[in-house]
């Protein structure tokens, strides 16, 4: 199991990073992102936090831990300066949040993600066959959300990634405990969402590309 897209303490997750990456190993976790959320007021101090925790828990446990940062909520003038800022400060792995159809989030925002150079567009929402062109086009994975609030609309990107050659990923969106899955239920999502054996595969050939694993 890989897991791109977490939350902890630093924004509105319950577990310190520690415990996280803890329970994602006894899991059977391969990597995990610690993906906080973050706009222009914090992003200078949580992803700097998370870099030392990962660079830590990297030393000492057999978990690929990845820092990262979810651009949330931000003017859409400000997404493509945030994604690389984010990295400036040493993210491992951006993600953007999506279009969601739970939340407010600013019409546009998938797009000004793919064309800011984001890694991945958090729960899309009703993705755009457009922007799915774009994010194919551009190497920009679209996201598959376990996490029940946002997984309403995870049809529509299955059908925008298989219309476009778009990249799929899955995620949990972890912000408790009870929102972490080992590899075993991954796989029963994906099969409930439709995707083939070979679908399947390929959406964690591209979390492991992100993640960097050989």
């Amino acid at each position: 199991m890989i897991d791109l897209h977490t939350h902890t303490i630093f924004s509105d997750g319950e577990l310190l990073p520690s415990e996280l990456v803890r329970r994602a190993l006894v899991n059977g976790y391969e990597a995990i992102a610690i993906t906080d959320h973050v706009d222009s007021s914090n992003i200078d101090f949580v992803v700097p936090r998370i870099v030392k925790a990962a660079r830590r828990l990297n030393k000492f446990w057999k978990i690929k831990v990845l820092a990262g940062a979810e651009i949330s909520h931000v003017p859409l003038e400000e997404i493509g300066r945030l994604i690389r800022f984010a990295r400036t400060c040493g993210a491992d792995i951006v993600l953007v949040h999506g279009e969601t159809t739970m939340e407010p989030v600013i019409p546009g925002t998938n797009r000004a993600a793919i064309e800011g150079g984001a890694d991945i567009v958090a729960h899309p929402g009703r993705i755009s066959i457009a922007d799915a062109a774009r994010a194919a086009k551009k190497g920009v994975c679209i996201e598959i959300t376990t996490r029940k609030s946002h997984s309403v609309t995870n049809r529509e990107a299955v059908s925008a990634a298989r219309r476009t050659g778009a990249r799929l990923v899955l995620n949990t969106d972890t912000h408790v405990i009870k929102d972490i899955i080992n590899h075993a239920k991954a796989v029963t999502f994906l099969k409930k969402l439709g995707l083939t054996s070979r679908e399947i595969a390929q959406v964690f050939m591209n979390s492991r590309a992100l993640a960097q694993l050989a």
